[in-house]
C-alpha cells in the first residue's frame, strides 16, 4: 500500500529533474538527485516508520511499540503485581528517557489506557488514581496516580530473563530493549488494537482469553483446521463494557475467515416494574467505546427535538456500574419499539469495525483472518518454548560442570586444603593435577556424559577450579556431597528431558498445550472479569412505526401570526376568539389540527416546507418564528399553511396565472430546506395552493376578470411551471420588472351540479346554480363576475 503511495508522488513529481554537476560556490559535500527520488525514499521510509514502529501491532505479542516499551520499563522498576505503586510520572519519564523518544504526555495517555477496565479487556496496568471514566473524562496528571504491573503483563513479560526473544538496542544505543514480548496469551485477539498507519490501518475487537485458548489448543491438535471451525471455540468478540452482538453468525463467520468485516454491537437493556401497570427501561451496559456522557447528551436532544416523541425522560442513575433511566411517554408504549427506535437515532446501538491488519514476525503488514493470527501466536509460542530451553540446558550444564568439581573436590579433599593452603597458584595446581573418582555414574534413567571438553591439562576445568576456590568453609561438612549428588541427578534428569523437548516437535507441542492450560485456569472464571462480557442474541425486527403513530394524539390550534410566529393552542379553541400577539403583529392563520398531523407551508418562491404538529412550541407563549424551524428565506412571503391529507390533491397557481395539479404526497419535504414544486422566474410569485373539491375550477383576475374551465384541462404534476390558467397582459418594465394588466386574485374549485358559493361581508354566504354564461376554455380571459361578487375579488 506504501508503495503504492510512492508512486503515485512519483508520477506527480514527474518532471525532468536529473543530476547536474556542481555550480560554482556550491557547498563541498552537497548531493544533487532527482526531486521525485528524493521525495519518494523520503516518503517511504516515514511510512514503514509509522507502519512497524507506531500504528499496527505485533501479531506474536500484540502490543505497539509504546505499549511494549512501557510494561519493559515497569519491569525494569519492579513493578510487580503484588509490589508496591510507583508514580505514572516516573514511569513515563524512564520509558522517555531509556526506551520511547516521545512526549511524556502521549507515553502518559498510552499506559493510562492500559490501566483502563472499560477500553481494556485485561488491563494491563493497575492504576491508582483518576485514570478516567467512561463519561470520557480524562485522566488525572500523571504526578497524582500511581501505577503497576498486573497479572496479565506480567505473563506477557514471562521469559525475559531466559533468552526468549532477541534484544535490541535502545534510540542512543545506551541501553538493550525487547524486540518482541514472550506473550504467554494471545494478547492481541485477547485485548484488540486499534491504529492509523500510511495508506492502512488496523481495527481489532477484544475477545475472551478462555474462548482464545481453546481455540489455540484445537489448532495444536488439528493444524488444518478452518477457521468456521475455530468459531465452534470464539463465539465472537468480547468487549469489556459488555453489550450485546446482533450480528448473524453468517456474517461473522465471513469477518474472521478474510479479516474484514463489522459487528453491530447494542445496549443491554431491561424492563423494570414500578406497579400499578408503570415501567421503565434500564440500560446496563453501553456499546464498547461509547462515552455515556455524550450517550446521554444525544438522548435528551432526542427527547427536546421530539425526535422520539413516545421517550419521556433520560436520567443518568450510575455509580459504579452503568444505570442509564428510560422513561415511556405511557405506559401504553411498546418497549420494543421504543428501544428499536433508540437503537436506530442513537448510540445505544452502534457497528464495531474488523480489520485486523497486523505486523506478520514484527515486519510484514497483512491482513489475517483469525486462524492466521492464532497461528502466528503460537509459532512465537514455540519459538519462545525452544529459546527458553536451550537457555535452561546452557544453565544446567554450567551447573553440572561445577558439581563435578565439587564432587571431585569432596572425594579429594585432604588433596585440595594443602593445595589451597601451600601451594603460591593454586587455581593453577587444581587443574594441574590427576583427580581419582571423578567419573561418577548418574542414577537416572540415562548416564550423564559432559558436554564440556576436556582441557588437556588435568581433570578441573577453570569453571570448576575457580568454583572450589570460591566455596565457602562451611561447606565442607560430609553431608553437602550427598545434597550435591541429588542436585546432579535431578539436574541430568531435567537435561534428558529438554533434550526429548528439542528433539521432538510433539513433545514441544505437548509442553506448549501445557502451558495454555495454565493460563486457561490463571484468566479463567476465577480471574476478576475472567467470564463472558458481551452476549448474543438475534435482532428482533420490529416494523417501522410511522413518526405520528407513537406520538399521543391531541387535538391544537395552530396560530401563524402577520410576522411568521407560530405556536400551537391546546385543544380546538373558537377561531374567532381573540388572542395575544406581539406588538405590531396580528393573526394571520389560524385553523384547527391534531398534533400528530404535518403541516404543509407554501412559499412564495414556489417551494413546501413540512412541519410536524408535535414539534410546535406551546400556546403559552407567542410562540417561535417560523423561519428558524425551516430554512425560510427572508424575502419569501408565507402563501399559505395547512394540515397534510394524504389523500388529497392540491391545485397551485402563480401570479401571472400558471399552476397544475399536484398530489398532496408529492409536496412533503424531508428537509428543512423544503421542496420545489412550482417553478417560478424573478417578477412572479406562487400565490395559491387549493384543496380540489369539485370538477371544475374557476378564477377571478384583479382587473375582475371571470374564467371557468374543467379540471380535467389541468395537468397532473409534481414540479414544473405548469399551464396558463388565465390569460392576462404582461410585459417588462424599464427596468426588467415584469408589469401585469390584471394578474391571479383568487383560484377555487367547485362541484358544477351545486355551483359555486362565495362569502360575502359579515360572514353571508352566496350561491350561483347556474355557471354557464361564465364557461370557457382553459387559458381564456374572462368575463365579468357574476353580480353581488366580493369587490376584494376573493372567494372566500
Amino acid at each position: 500500500m506504501s508503495a503504492t503511495i510512492v508512486a503515485c508522488i512519483t508520477d506527480v513529481m514527474s518532471s525532468d529533474l536529473t543530476n547536474e554537476p556542481p555550480v560554482e560556490g556550491s557547498v563541498p559535500n552537497e548531493t544533487f538527485e532527482p526531486l521525485r527520488r528524493a521525495i519518494g525514499e523520503r516518503y517511504l521510509t516515514y511510512a514503514l516508520s509509522t507502519i512497524m514502529h507506531r500504528a499496527l501491532p505485533d501479531a506474536r505479542d500484540g502490543l505497539k511499540p509504546v505499549h511494549r516499551r512501557i510494561l519493559y520499563a515497569m519491569r525494569e522498576l519492579r513493578l510487580s503485581p503484588t509490589g508496591g505503586f510507583r508514580k505514572s510520572a516516573k514511569i513515563s519519564g524512564d520509558v522517555m528517557g531509556n526506551y520511547h523518544p516521545h512526549g511524556d504526555m502521549a507515553i502518559y495517555d498510552a499506559m493510562a489506557r492500559l490501566a483502563q477496565d472499560f477500553n481494556v479487556r485485561y488491563p494491563l496496568v493497575d492504576g491508582q488514581g483518576n485514570f478516567g471514566n467512561i463519561d470520557g473524562d480524562n485522566p488525572a496528571a500523571s504526578r497524582y496516580t500511581e501505577a503497576r504491573m498486573t497479572a496479565a503483563a506480567e505473563a506477557l513479560l514471562e521469559g525475559l530473563n531466559e533468552d526468549a526473544v532477541d534484544y535490541r538496542d535502545n534510540y542512543d544505543g545506551t541501553l538493550r530493549e525487547p524486540e518482541v514480548l514472550p506473550a504467554a496469551f494471545p494478547n492481541l485477539l485477547a485485548n484488540g488494537s486499534s491504529g492509523i498507519a500510511v495508506g492502512m490501518a488496523t481495527n481489532i475487537p477484544p475477545h475472551n482469553i478462555v474462548e482464545l485458548v481453546d481455540a489455540s489448543l484445537h489448532l495444536i491438535k488439528t493444524p488444518d483446521a478452518r477457521d468456521d471451525t475455530l468459531l465452534n471455540f470464539v463465539k465472537g468478540p468480547d468487549f469489556p463494557t459488555g453489550g450485546v452482538i446482533v450480528e448473524p453468525a453468517e456474517s461473522m463467520a465471513r469477518a474472521y475467515s478474510t479479516g474484514r468485516g463489522s459487528f453491530r454491537l447494542r445496549a443491554k437493556w431491561a424492563i423494570e416494574d414500578l406497579g400499578r401497570g408503570a415501567w421503565q427501561i434500564v440500560v446496563t451496559e453501553i456499546p464498547y467505546q461509547v462515552q455515556k456522557s455524550k450517550l446521554i447528551e444525544k438522548l435528551a436532544e432526542l427527547i427536546q427535538t421530539k425526535k422520539v416523541p413516545i421517550l419521556a425522560d433520560v436520567r443518568d442513575e450510575s455509580a459504579e456500574d452503568v444505570r442509564i433511566v428510560l422513561e415511556p411517554k405511557s405506559k401504553n408504549v411498546d418497549a420494543d419499539v421504543l428501544m428499536n427506535t433508540l437503537f436506530r437515532n442513537s448510540d445505544l446501538e452502534t457497528r464495531f469495525s474488523l480489520n485486523m491488519n497486523v505486523l506478520i514476525d514484527g515486519r510484514t503488514p497483512k491482513v489475517c483472518s483469525l486462524k492466521e493470527v492464532l497461528r502466528a501466536w503460537l509459532d512465537h509460542r514455540r519459538v519462545v518454548l525452544i529459546r527458553r530451553s536451550k537457555h535452561r540446558m546452557e544453565k544446567i550444564d554450567h551447573r553440572l560442570e561445577v558439581l563435578e568439581g565439587f564432587i571431585i573436590a569432596f572425594l579429594n579433599l585432604d588433596r585440595v586444603i594443602d593445595i589451597i593452603r601451600y601451594d603460591d597458584d593454586p587455581k593453577a595446581a587444581l587443574m594441574s593435577q590427576e583427580w581419582a573418582g571423578e567419573h561418577r555414574k548418574a542414577t537416572s534413567e540415562r548416564d550423564y556424559v559432559s558436554p564440556l571438553p576436556s582441557t588437556g591439562e588435568g581433570e578441573l576445568s577453570d569453571v570448576q577450579a575457580e568454583a572450589i576456590l570460591n566455596m565457602r568453609l562451611r561447606s565442607l561438612r560430609r553431608l553437602e556431597e550427598v545434597e550435591l549428588v541429588k542436585e546432579r541427578d535431578a539436574l541430568m534428569i531435567e537435561r534428558a528431558a529438554l533434550e526429548d523437548l528439542l528433539a521432538n516437535d510433539a513433545v514441544q507441542w505437548a509442553r506448549i498445550s501445557e502451558q495454555l492450560r495454565e493460563v486457561k485456569k490463571t484468566f479463567g472464571k476465577d480471574y476478576e472479569r475472567g467470564h463472558r462480557l458481551t452476549q448474543f442474541a438475534e435482532a428482533a425486527e420490529v416494523e417501522d412505526v410511522p413518526l405520528e403513530a407513537m406520538i399521543e394524539r391531541e387535538s391544537i390550534t395552530v396560530v401563524l401570526s402577520q410576522m411568521g410566529w407560530i405556536r400551537a393552542m391546546s385543544g380546538h379553541i373558537d377561531l374567532e376568539r381573540e388572542l395575544k400577539f406581539k406588538d405590531g403583529d396580528g393573526p394571520r392563520f389560524t385553523f384547527h389540527a391534531e398534533n400528530t398531523d404535518k403541516l404543509l407551508i407554501l412559499g412564495s418562491n414556489g417551494r413546501f416546507y413540512t412541519l410536524s404538529g408535535a414539534n410546535l412550541p406551546g400556546g403559552r407563549g407567542m410562540g417561535e418564528p417560523l423561519r428558524l424551524m425551516v430554512d425560510l428565506p427572508n424575502d419569501v412571503e408565507i402563501v399559505d399553511i395547512f394540515a397534510h391529507d394524504p389523500t388529497r390533491r392540491l391545485l397551485v397557481a402563480s401570479n401571472v396565472g400558471n399552476g397544475f395539479v399536484v398530489p398532496e404526497v408529492d409536496v412533503v419535504a424531508q428537509t428543512r430546506s423544503g421542496k420545489q414544486v412550482l417553478n417560478v422566474k424573478d417578477g412572479e410569485v406562487a400565490c395559491k395552493a387549493v384543496k380540489i373539491t369539485g370538477d371544475h375550477v374557476a378564477v377571478i383576475s384583479q382587473n375582475r376578470r371571470f374564467l371557468v374551465f374543467p379540471l380535467d384541462e389541468v395537468p397532473e404534476m409534481t414540479r414544473g411551471k405548469g399551464v396558463r390558467l388565465q390569460k392576462y397582459n404582461q410585459a417588462r418594465g424599464a427596468q426588467g420588472m415584469l408589469e401585469l394588466d390584471g394578474g391571479l386574485s383568487d383560484i377555487t374549485t367547485f362541484a358544477w351540479e351545486n355551483g359555486l358559493s362565495w362569502t360575502m361581508g359579515g360572514g353571508n354566504t352566496r350561491s350561483e346554480k347556474d355557471m354557464t354564461p361564465w364557461l370557457g376554455k382553459r387559458a381564456g380571459v374572462g368575463k365579468a363576475p357574476p353580480h353581488g361578487f366580493p369587490r376584494n375579488n376573493t372567494f372566500e
